[in-house]
C-alpha cells in the first residue's frame, strides 16, 4: 500500500469501523475511476476488508485491517 495512499485509506478503514456497510454503499461512497486513488482496491488486495457471504453483502474490517487502524489511531 503507498504511503500517499495511507491516511486516506485509514479514514476508510475508520469509516467502516463504525457499522458494516453494504457493497452498495460502499461503492457508492468510495468507488473512483481515478487510477491513483485506489484506496477500495487496495484494501482489498492487502486483505484490510473482506467481503461477507451475506446479502446484501456486508464489507468489514479484517482483524489485519482493525490492527492498522489501531496502530494508526494518532496519526489521523
Amino acid at each position: 500500500m503507498s504511503d500517499v495512499l495511507l491516511p486516506l485509506t485509514l479514514d476508510f478503514l475508520a469509516w467502516l469501523a463504525a457499522r458494516p456497510r453494504d457493497y452498495a454503499v460502499v461503492m457508492e461512497a468510495w468507488r473512483t475511476s481515478c487510477p491513483r486513488l485506489t484506496v477500495w482496491e487496495d484494501a482489498i488486495d492487502a486483505g484490510l476488508v473482506t467481503r461477507s457471504a451475506d446479502r446484501p453483502t456486508r464489507i468489514e474490517l479484517t482483524p489485519r485491517g482493525t490492527a492498522l487502524l489501531a496502530a494508526n489511531r494518532g496519526n489521523r
